[in-house]
């Protein structure tokens, strides 16, 4: 059992953060920030993350482990077939990783690569079930499997996404297909997390808040532009503005998420932007 199920399981407030493969082969800075957090019950890498091609999570996984730090391998829909995923989950099961973030991924034409074909071969849900399939023994064709994996496999959700009956549908369906745990896209808005907690306790599926760190106005402005499902309050955009020190104000509304979220959820998912050094202020 992984360290995040077993910290999960053991109804302790689970830490988790995340960091983006290279865009090329230089591997230290990032392993510099994963070095950062150790502590943390794992470390998601971010696969292509908006579409922009980098170094494969897979491998910077592997050299996660290597230095002792647990992963979190994210594992989109829109670059791979259902060859390809499977492929790689084999892979990620013999290498030794075992948590999963499983996402549709956001379609090429966002990214820095716009001609590239986005796949879709499967969804979010269709791949958890694959997983489930590489788990009992077997592959999508029903084939056997010589050697069986064991993977802790999760799932994304946006809590402020409307209209949240539609939202939430998509929520349930990923619960009952046995997802094992949710990282949230980031929310600012304590009402609607409240209202998506209470909802989702009777699901029973352990909820880690995503806190990104705003790191001045004009990112919370662009968030608001261009980022579906994640709407900083004017409130919060007046603060930034308004202090002497935009980063800091930044770090103290995240660490004013991670305190509801102690109250409301089961862990937070930190997306520090650069500032993993912080982590440690933040959850404070």
């Amino acid at each position: 059992m992984s360290r995040l199920a077993e910290q999960l399981a053991a109804g302790r407030f689970v830490v988790t953060a995340e960091i983006a493969p290279p865009k090329g082969i230089d591997i230290s800075p990032a392993l510099a920030k994963a070095r950062l957090m150790t502590e943390l019950a794992a470390v998601n890498v971010t696969d292509n993350q908006g579409a922009n091609m980098r170094l494969s999570p897979l491998a910077l996984s592997a050299l996660l482990l290597r230095e002792g730090i647990e992963p979190i391998l994210q594992l989109t829909c829109r670059d791979r077939n259902r060859l390809a995923l499977q492929s790689d989950l084999l892979g990620a099961a013999a290498l030794g990783i075992e948590n999963l973030l499983l996402l549709s991924g956001d379609h090429a034409c966002f990214g820095d690569h716009p001609q590239a074909r986005s796949v879709f071969d499967l969804d979010s849900i269709q791949l958890l079930a694959a997983v489930r399939g590489l788990c009992a023994g077997h592959d999508m064709a029903d084939k056997p499997l010589r050697g069986v994996p064991h993977f802790f496999a999760g799932a994304a959700v946006t809590p402020e996404a409307e209209p949240f009956e539609l939202m939430f549908q998509k929520f349930a369906k990923k619960a009952q297909a046995g997802t094992a745990f949710f990282q949230t896209q980031a929310v600012y808005d304590v009402d609607k997390l409240t209202r998506f907690m209470e909802a989702a306790a009777p699901l029973g599926k352990p909820v880690l808040l995503g806190v990104l760190l705003l790191k001045n106005a004009r990112m919370a402005e662009f968030l608001n532009r261009s980022i579906p499902g994640v709407r900083v309050p004017a409130r919060l955009i007046e603060r930034l503005d308004n202090a002497a020190d935009p980063l800091e104000e930044g770090i103290a509304i995240a660490r004013e998420m991670v305190g509801h979220a102690r109250r409301l959820c089961q862990g937070v998912h930190l997306m520090t932007l650069g500032h993993e050094e912080r982590i440690g202020d933040i959850i404070a």
